[in-house]
């Protein structure tokens, strides 16, 4: 079962991408390097629950 993300910028701690993960593969937290408009750069983002 997939379940729906949100990814949060570890600079600016706001929410810019949401996705979904397979529960079953992924056990761990996703990290990606993905561009943050609002620090105008790529940086790491962390994955947290939608609310």
């Amino acid at each position: 079962m997939r379940e729906k993300i949100a990814l949060a910028c570890t600079v600016c701690k706001r929410r810019n991408y949401t996705t979904t993960k397979n529960r079953r593969t992924t056990t761990e937290k996703l990290e990606l390097k993905k561009y943050c408009p609002f620090d105008r750069k790529h940086t790491l983002h962390k994955e947290t629950k939608i609310k």
